[in-house]
């Protein structure tokens, strides 16, 4: 299969960040957010830029009045990022914030009900954020619990609890409403299992089980309704295996494997239905076919490994942000075209 796409430099971000957070705007400007600046010593930022696809230039906008790392950052449908959890100086956070575009400021928002790390957050359709696992305070237990943060309220409140707890993994929105949470890990095993959450009832019931254990994976809705699994981190190291949850069966079934295992990479959905499979461990970045069920080799992304962000810009194109190359911190952002 011939390669497709090619990768340019664009802007470089303000500061060297990995594991910080990505989200497209109303507007088409991309916030970037918290994330560590250097390999080492834990290093958190409050600090935030935009990215702007028309000039492909990075600028600073309001602070965090927290560092965070490994946090959430969700688009609401009003337009404001709820930015929640995540490891601040002082270990892990319960707090939460907003960033409002129109002013280019963070205002603080309730306070979830428990600390949390490596958790999902979901926009649903109602416009609710659904809150799922992640590490608990203290100790580090991978947390079975769920929260729902209300725009309109600006409060969070509890919902059922998964049957599992679960850290790094993934949560999908449906197309009939419903978030599938796959995977992830409990603090003793990597987790094959699945669940369906239900906003109607406020209830996680399980769902098929995938072949592989897998956390920090990745999980993306295709255009077809399904959600495709890729690579994570299994029993016996980072996986290049990939499987298919078809929602009509509730169940997983194999689809083609990577060219190269991966953990902690990025998958963005293309306008096209393709997948961009993007670091992880290679600089070599793959495209997902789901009409062949294969993925091909496409450019080289030599700028993250892991702890990078990828974002589908409104053109259609992809910018690959930050991360480390497993000696550094990268501020580089490199944009891909299909």
């Amino acid at each position: 299969m011939p390669t497709s796409g090619t990768a340019s430099p664009t802007g470089s971000m303000t500061t060297t960040r990995w594991y910080h957070t990505a989200t497209v705007l109303a507007d088409g400007r991309v916030l970037v957010a918290g994330g560590w600046r250097d390999i080492g010593p834990d290093i958190g930022l409050a600090s935030a830029e935009l990215y702007n696809p028309a000039m492909g230039r990075f600028s600073p906008t309001g602070s965090m009045a927290t560092a965070r790392e490994v946090h959430t950052a969700t688009l609401l449908d009003d337009g404001r990022v709820l930015v929640a959890g995540g490891i601040g100086m002082d270990g892990e956070l319960a707090s939460a914030e907003l960033y409002n575009p129109a002013t280019g400021k963070f205002s603080q928002t309730g306070r979830m009900a428990s600390m949390r790390v490596q958790h999902t957050a979901t926009v649903m359709e109602d416009g609710r954020v659904l809150i799922t696992g992640g590490w608990g305070p203290g100790v580090l237990a991978a947390l079975a619990s769920a929260e729902l943060y209300d725009p309109a309220t600006g409060k969070f409140s509890s919902t059922g609890s998964m049957t599992a707890g679960r850290v790094s993994a993934t949560a999908t929105l449906l197309a009939d409403g419903r978030v599938l949470i796959a995977g992830g890990y409990d603090g003793a095993s990597y987790l094959a299992s699945a669940e369906l959450y239900d906003p109607e009832s406020g209830t996680f019931s399980p769902t098929g089980s995938a072949a592989s254990g897998r956390m920090v994976h990745a999980a993306t809705l295709l255009t077809d309704g399904r959600v495709l699994i890729t690579g994570g981190w299994g029993a016996n190291g980072p996986l290049a295996s990939a499987e298919l949850y078809d929602p009509k069966s509730g169940k997983f079934s194999a689809t083609g494997s990577m060219a190269t295992a991966r953990d902690s990479h990025t998958v963005t959905l293309l306008a096209d239905g393709r997948a961009l499979i993007a670091g992880g461990g290679p600089s070599m970045a793959e495209l997902y076919y789901p009409l062949l069920g294969r993925f091909s080799p496409t450019v080289s992304i030599t700028t993250a490994q892991r702890g990078h962000t990828a974002t589908l810009l409104a053109d259609g194109r992809v910018l690959v942000a930050g991360g480390e190359n497993g000696t550094d911190a990268l501020s580089g952002a490199v944009v891909f075209r299909p």
